[in-house]
């Protein structure tokens, strides 16, 4: 039996248990696995109880994280899809050090008015997007992932809303023209 490690943000703890236990029992009913949680330190270990399949618990202790950054449990399970992973971008790391009024208007840019600047970023990328603490998760396919995460680096360089989301518009439109053209394969075909 493998046993992972997360450790989550303490304010996240009852979001990831949820009223009466419901958003681990559907953790654990969905991916097969045990989830093991103590509140007072934030540490959950995550465990593939009912198999001997791993995938499960790794999932899991994804959608554990994702909640952990701040995401509903409902947007967190979106990583139940094929080929969907979580991304975590640290602001600092591409903002260095910053006073907490600085880190408060940055992590305004991405949010936007009304949350549209994010709602627009999700609308554009593909992913699901929570800015949380110093950090910037994202859920999505890899060419999704690719391309938000350039938009959120232009953002916080200081990059005009509107430059960025034409690119990112571009970009999509690209990646759909391109899926557009490539073969289907037929089945039995390889």
């Amino acid at each position: 039996m493998s046993v992972l490690f997360a450790r989550i943000p303490d304010d996240r703890v009852g979001v990831l248990i949820g009223p009466g236990g419901s958003t681990r029992r559907l953790i654990e009913e969905k991916t097969k696995a045990h989830l093991e949680i103590d509140a007072e330190e934030g540490m959950v270990g995550v465990s593939n109880a009912e198999t001997d399949d791993p995938l499960g618990a790794i999932q899991a202790r994804e959608i554990v994280l994702a909640i952990g950054r701040g995401f509903s449990p409902q947007r967190a399970m979106r990583l139940l899809q094929d080929e969907t992973y979580l991304a975590v971008i640290d602001i600092k790391h591409v903002t260095g050090k910053q006073s907490k009024s600085a880190m408060w208007r940055i992590r305004s840019r991405l949010i936007g008015t009304a949350g549209r600047a994010r709602s627009r970023l999700e609308e554009l990328s593909g992913c699901s997007v929570s800015v949380y603490g110093s950090t910037v998760a994202l859920i999505g396919k890899e060419p999704q992932l690719e391309r938000a995460t350039q938009a959120i680096e232009m953002l916080l360089k200081g990059s005009e809303h509107s430059t960025v989301f034409h690119l990112l518009a571009r970009l999509r439109d690209e990646a759909n023209r391109a899926e557009a053209l490539e073969p289907t394969e037929l089945p039995g075909e390889e």
